[in-house]
C-alpha cells in the first residue's frame, strides 16, 4: 500500500526536463524581436485598464488616491514579473506559467495552472470583446444595442440581454489573423499600439492644461453639501474612502497589469528569448505603470472624483472641461487599445493549449502545427471559437472575477518555483560523490555547512517553503475574515495572528539561511527569497478576497479538468514515457556511489 502511494506521488510530481541542446528547438517560428515582445506586452496590458478601470476605481473606491492604488498594484506586479523574467531566461518555451511549474514543481500542479490559464484567457478574451463592442457602440449612440436587443434577444437569465454579434466577430477576426501568423499579427498590433500610446500621451499633455489642485483637497463640508451625485461619495480629500479604499482599489488595479505574461507565453517564437523575455517583461511593467499613473493624475485633477463617469471616464472628463470634440480622438485610442488587449488575450491561449497538448496532458491533436504557417492552428481555432461563443451569449460581468483566480495562482506558483529552483542542487553536484559526515537535521536547518545546495539542504528548503505557504495562507485568512476580532483585541484571534506573523518571519530567515544554486543566468530574480515570498503573500491575500460564488465556479471548472487529467492526461503524459525510458538522477547517483 505504501509503495503504491509512493509511486502515485512520484507520478503526480514528475517534472519536465529539457536537454541543453534542445532547449531552443521549436516547431514554432522564431520571428519576434525584443521590440515586438515589448509592444505585445504593453498592448495587452494597456487596454481596458486605461479607458475603463481608472474611472471605476477613482469614482467608487479610492478617489484621487487611485494613483497610489496603481503604484501598489504595480509593485505587486513587478514582484511577480521578476520571477517570470527569471523563468523566461531559464526555460524559453511556450506555455508561460504552465511550463515553468512543470519543470520545477511537478505535473499535477502544472496541469492545474495550465487548466486555469485556459479559462483565464477565454474569459479575458470574451469580456474584452464585449468591452470593445460596447465602446464602439457608444460612439454611434448605442444603435447596435437597440438593434441586437430587438432582433437577437436572449431570454435566459444566465445569458446577456442580447446576442452580441459584433463581439463574436471581433474574436473570429483576430483568430483568423493569428492563424495566418504571429509576425503578421504583431505588425498590426504594433501599428494599433502606436495609435493607442499617442492618444494616451495626448490625453496626459492636454489634460495637464486643465487641472485644478483643489480637486485633491476637497473639504468634507463641500462633499457633504453635494446633492447632484449618485452613490457613495466619501469624505473628500486625497483619501475620501480612507486608506482601506486605496488598498481595495489596488486589488482591482492589480488586474490592469496581468497582460505581461503574454511575453512569457511566446517563449518559442522569440528571437534570443533568454535575453528578450526578461527585458520585455520589465519594460512592459515600467511603461504601463508610468502611463496608468499619468492618466490617473490627470483625470482626478480635471474632474472631482465624485463626478467621474466610471463607464466613459476620459470622454466625459474632457467634456467637463469644455473639450467635447476630444471624445473622438479618445475613441480612436480606446478602440485601438482595447482591440490590442483582445489580441493580447487570444494570442497566448493557443500557445498554452499547444504546450499542454504537446505534453499529452490534454488531447494531442490540439498541438498540431501547420507545416507552412508554423502556427498551432487547431489550438488557435479552438480557443478563438470558444471565446467567440462566450462573447456572443454571456454577460460576463459575473465571470470576469473568476479569471483572476487562474492569474493569481499562476503568479504564486511561478514565485514558489523560483524558490524551489534557486535552492536546488545542479545535476553535476548531485552526481558528485562527497566524503563528508552526515549532518543532523538541526545542523541542516539552522547551520548548513554546505556552500552549495545538496540533496539534504534542498529537501529541508522544500519543507520550509511548504510550511511558509500554509502559514501565509492562514495569516492572510485571519487578516481578511477575522479583522474585526483583531481590531477588538480578541485575545485568542490576536494571539493566533501574532503567532502566524512570528512563524512567517522564522520560516523566511531559515530559507534565507540555506545555500543557493550559483548557476549563472542572463537574468535572475533579485533579493531571493524575499521577492518571491512577498509576491506569494500578496497573491494569496488577493485570492482570498474573491467572492464565494467565484470559488464555486472555480470548483466546477477544476472538477472538469481533473476528469480529463485522470482519464486521459495521467496516462498519455509524455513525461511518463520519458521517465520509463530514462534513468533517474537518483539512480545514476546510486550507481556512482556504489562504484
Amino acid at each position: 500500500m505504501t509503495s503504491a502511494i509512493h509511486t502515485l506521488y512520484n507520478s503526480l510530481t514528475r517534472r519536465k526536463t529539457f536537454e541543453a541542446e534542445t532547449l531552443h528547438a521549436s516547431q514554432l517560428k522564431r520571428c519576434l524581436t525584443l521590440f515586438d515582445l515589448t509592444i505585445l506586452g504593453i498592448s495587452s496590458t494597456l487596454g481596458t485598464g486605461t479607458y475603463i478601470l481608472t474611472g471605476q476605481v477613482a469614482h467608487e473606491t479610492a478617489g484621487p488616491s487611485v494613483i497610489l492604488s496603481f503604484l501598489i498594484a504595480a509593485v505587486a506586479s513587478v514582484l511577480a514579473g521578476l520571477c517570470y523574467a527569471e523563468f523566461g531566461a531559464r526555460t524559453p518555451r511556450a506555455g508561460s506559467a504552465y511550463t515553468y511549474t512543470y519543470v520545477s514543481v511537478g505535473e499535477l500542479m502544472a496541469f492545474i495552472i495550465g487548466w486555469n490559464m485556459i479559462l483565464e484567457y477565454v474569459i479575458g478574451a470574451a469580456s474584452t470583446a464585449r468591452a470593445l463592442s460596447s465602446y464602439f457602440d457608444s460612439l454611434i449612440d448605442f444603435t447596435l444595442r437597440e438593434y441586437f436587443t430587438q432582433h437577437f434577444p436572449l431570454h435566459a437569465g444566465m445569458f446577456s440581454a442580447y446576442a452580441d454579434l459584433l463581439a463574436m466577430s471581433f474574436c473570429l477576426l483576430i483568430t483568423v489573423l493569428l492563424v495566418i501568423g504571429i509576425k503578421e499579427s504583431a505588425v498590426l498590433n504594433n501599428l494599433l499600439t502606436a495609435v493607442n500610446l499617442t492618444v494616451i500621451c495626448l490625453v496626459i499633455v492636454v489634460g495637464l492644461t486643465k487641472i485644478h489642485g483643489h480637486y485633491w483637497n476637497i473639504s468634507p463640508d463641500e462633499v457633504h453639501n453635494i446633492t447632484n451625485s449618485t452613490g457613495k461619495i466619501g469624505d473628500g480629500g486625497f483619501f475620501p474612502f480612507g486608506f482601506e479604499g486605496t488598498l481595495a482599489g489596488a486589488a482591482t488595479c492589480f488586474y490592469a497589469f496581468v497582460g505581461f505574461d503574454l511575453v512569457a507565453a511566446t517563449g518559442e517564437e522569440a528571437k534570443n528569448p533568454q535575453r528578450a523575455i526578461p527585458i520585455s517583461i520589465c519594460l512592459t511593467l515600467l511603461v504601463c505603470s508610468i502611463l496608468y499613473c499619468g492618466v490617473s493624475i490627470v483625470v482626478t485633477l480635471m474632474v472631482p472624483y465624485y463626478l467621474i463617469d466610471p463607464d466613459a471616464v476620459l470622454p466625459e472628463a474632457f467634456r467637463y472641461v469644455n473639450l467635447p470634440a476630444f471624445k473622438y480622438i479618445i475613441g480612436a485610442g480606446a478602440l485601438s487599445g482595447i482591440f490590442c488587449s483582445l489580441l493580447g488575450a487570444l494570442l497566448p491561449l493557443p500557445r498554452v493549449l499547444y504546450a499542454i497538448a504537446s505534453d499529452g496532458l490534454i488531447f494531442r491533436f490540439i498541438a498540431w502545427i501547420h507545416p507552412r504557417l508554423q502556427t498551432p492552428i487547431v489550438a488557435t481555432i479552438f480557443g478563438g471559437v470558444a471565446a467567440a461563443i462566450m462573447a456572443l451569449v454571456f454577460d460576463l460581468q459575473k465571470l470576469v472575477e473568476m479569471m483572476s483566480i487562474g492569474t493569481l495562482l499562476a503568479y504564486s506558483l511561478v514565485s514558489i518555483s523560483v524558490l524551489y529552483l534557486r535552492y536546488q542542487p545542479s545535476e553535476e553536484s548531485i552526481l558528485q560523490t562527497e566524503d563528508r559526515i552526515a549532518e543532523s537535521f538541526y545542523v541542516r536547518l539552522f547551520k548548513p555547512s554546505a556552500i552549495r545546495p545538496t540533496k539534504d539542504t534542498a529537501t529541508v528548503t522544500r519543507y520550509l517553503i511548504v510550511s511558509l505557504a500554509i502559514n501565509g495562507f492562514l495569516l492572510c485568512a485571519i487578516q481578511i475574515f477575522a479583522s474585526d476580532y483583531i481590531m477588538r483585541k480578541n485575545p485568542l484571534v490576536l494571539t493566533l495572528f501574532l503567532i502566524c506573523i512570528i512563524l512567517e518571519i522564522f520560516f523566511v530567515i531559515l530559507i534565507a539561511n540555506q545555500p543557493k544554486n550559483s548557476a549563472s543566468l542572463y537574468f535572475q530574480t533579485p533579493l531571493v527569497p524575499y521577492v518571491p515570498i512577498l509576491s506569494v503573500l500578496i497573491n494569496t491575500y488577493l485570492i482570498l478576497k474573491l467572492s464565494p460564488a467565484t470559488w464555486i465556479r472555480f470548483g466546477i471548472w477544476m472538477f472538469t479538468g481533473f476528469l480529463i487529467y485522470g482519464f486521459y492526461g495521467f496516462w498519455h503524459s509524455s513525461q511518463r514515457f520519458d521517465d520509463d525510458r530514462r534513468p533517474l538522477i537518483s539512480d545514476r547517483q546510486s550507481s556512482s556511489d556504489s562504484s
